[in-house]
């Protein structure tokens, strides 16, 4: 089997929301969606930070779609339209999507956006891969692990491009990956362990 997945380090993370870019413009992603987001835990804005000046701190958490291997998304879909393929990535078939939006209710991470107009670029044209699919309005989008990039095998564009290396990318069902090794050397753990989803996002410090 294959189950593919990222581990973030927290503690190399700097929160420069590369990651966020650059999924964005290699999926096309339209304008005001994000697939990739990194949160600044403690504050409710994105630019603050923990503390009283001058003793500030922040803590940053990237998030994006955790790939579960027992996804409240899938169960939630009543058209079959979120799936779990043979790399253990849940994808979506747009074409079967009726933007029902239950998936986006079952999420425990938020990690789905919605296309609710007619999908709109600063650019006035599409960008990115050119494999990537178009998402038409109406339907469900989210992180897809790079599926088109990791199809033939290469690394998810958030990995590739992290400037401080916070990103580990590989199979979980290898025990001599390096995301294997990581997860087992560093005390990885997932988000919302107790919603039974499952996560493959691995974190650790």
């Amino acid at each position: 089997m294959t189950r593919l997945a990222i581990a973030i380090n927290r503690h190399r993370c700097i929160g420069c929301s590369t990651c966020a870019l650059s999924c964005k413009m290699s999926n096309n992603v339209p304008d005001g969606m994000l697939w990739n987001r990194v949160l600044n835990e403690g504050v409710d804005t994105y630019d603050g930070a923990q503390g009283s000046f001058p003793h500030l701190s922040r803590r940053y958490l990237p998030l994006a779609c955790q790939h579960c291997d027992n996804p409240a998304c899938q169960r939630v879909c009543p058209t079959g339209a979120t799936y779990t393929d043979e790399k253990g990535r849940v994808e979506i078939d747009y074409d079967k999507c009726i933007g029902c939006r239950m998936c986006m209710a079952a999420c425990p991470y938020n990690a789905r956006t919605f296309n609710w107009a007619e999908p709109k670029r600063d650019t006035g044209f599409n960008y990115g891969e050119a494999s990537v699919p178009e998402r038409p309005r109406g339907v469900m989008e989210k992180c897809t692990l790079c599926k088109e990039r990791t199809d033939r095998g290469d690394e998810p564009m958030c990995v590739q491009n992290c400037p401080t290396d916070a990103r580990i990318y590989g199979d979980l069902d290898d025990p001599d990956s390096d995301i294997s090794r990581a997860i087992r050397e560093n005390n990885a753990y997932v988000l919302l362990e107790d919603k039974g989803t499952r996560p493959k996002v691995h974190y650790f410090e």
